[in-house]
């Protein structure tokens, strides 16, 4: 079957094959064949080594397809069942999951150390244990998670990432006041989502900041009040909040320089909210006085801070009523063989999301 794959941590093109095969089938393991799959930033900070990952691999970990077939155990799913992907399964039985802390479950990550392909020259790895730039993966069956007939297969990949994150960010774990003043630093998919979740939890002013014009402009669409570039953030901060600072400031940029500027620009007892996944070398500086004198909240975001399933069910039951515009998210659309064009979008910032068809 076709694949993308990155052979060194490092490399910035990934080589589309077709010697590529699904591994691992067998006892609670499904087999999906992927029909459309994001670009996250994620991907490419794997390719690039921030996120640690064993090479060589497939990129890509939001999709949705069909199921193919299931392994013995699996009764949720059945062949021809239509599916989004969750990255992060919870096993249900671990502190965090009994907690109802599923998003910090850490079993999905044991499947990220498994080769789930393999070529004639070796085993491949699949990104985050799933691997979605490929026509066909097989994951653990919690990673399948079906969804209705009305969801469209790149609605549902969305969902499976970004539109959780982003969205989760403002809703589950900043519960945004309403009334609130936000800014958001980094406006890409994510970004979006959480500009998204504010305006829905009803904040009175979100700025949007980013340094791509044309992002800042979507920003506005999507429901900023207003919209600048890093240079401008201070002056938005002194003329929306007479210097005072935002109720929550979002950093979903991943970078500890970001994360400081979201701090300064958070108010005194405000919200900092980390979306970014950042790299294990980059450290943010905070003196012990100010961390203590400002009393403001770090809150760091993961998969949007709240339980996956839930959050699936919320997003599509918001895109049904219209709440949320999913589909002006996806700016581009490829076939896999032209996945590099859909990394220069990314990297280039002219994208919101690319997706993948396969």
């Amino acid at each position: 079957m076709r694949a993308a794959v990155l052979h060194e941590i490092g490399q910035d093109k990934l080589e589309v094959l077709d010697d590529v095969e699904a591994v691992g089938f067998g006892p609670g393991k499904v087999k999906i064949r992927v029909r459309a799959t994001g670009l996250c930033h994620s991907d490419v900070s794997a390719m690039n080594g921030v996120l640690p990952q064993p090479a060589p691999f497939i990129p890509g970990h939001e999709g949705a397809g069909e199921i193919l077939d299931v392994g013995d155990g699996v009764t949720h799913v059945k062949p021809g069942d239509r599916v989004l992907m969750c990255w992060l399964p919870s096993c249900g039985a671990c502190p965090a999951c009994k907690r109802g802390q599923t998003q910090l479950c850490l079993a999905g990550f044991m499947n990220a150390g498994t080769p789930n392909f393999k070529r004639p020259g070796g085993d491949v790895f699949g990104f985050a244990g799933t691997g979605t730039f490929a026509e066909e993966v097989v994951v653990d069956a919690g990673c399948a998670v079906p969804i209705p007939d009305d969801v469209p297969f790149d609605i549902a990949a969305l969902i499976g990432c970004g539109v959780t994150t982003g969205l989760g960010a403002a809703v589950n774990t900043a519960d945004v006041e309403a009334g609130s003043s936000v800014a958001v630093i980094g406006c890409g998919g994510v970004g979006i989502s959480a500009i998204q979740g504010a305006r829905l939890k009803g904040a009175a002013q979100i700025v949007a900041v980013d340094p791509v014009a044309s992002r800042r402009e979507a920003a506005l669409r999507f429901g900023a009040t207003e919209a600048v570039a890093p240079d401008e953030l201070a002056d938005a901060k002194q003329r929306i909040t007479a210097g005072e600072g935002f109720d929550y400031v979002f950093e979903v940029v991943g970078k500890s320089a970001t994360a400081r500027t979201a701090y300064e620009t958070t108010r005194r007892g405000g919200t900092l909210v980390v979306v970014g996944a950042g790299a294990l070398d980059d450290f943010l500086q905070l003196n012990m006085f100010e961390l203590f004198f400002d009393e403001k909240r770090i809150l760091p975001s993961m998969y949007g801070g709240g339980d996956v399933l839930t959050s699936y069910e919320r997003a599509i039951a918001l895109w049904r009523a219209g709440r949320i515009d999913l589909a002006s998210l996806i700016t581009h659309r490829v076939p896999l063989t032209d996945i590099n064009e859909a990394l220069n979008q990314m990297r280039t910032g002219v994208a919101l999301r690319t997706c993948i068809e396969l």
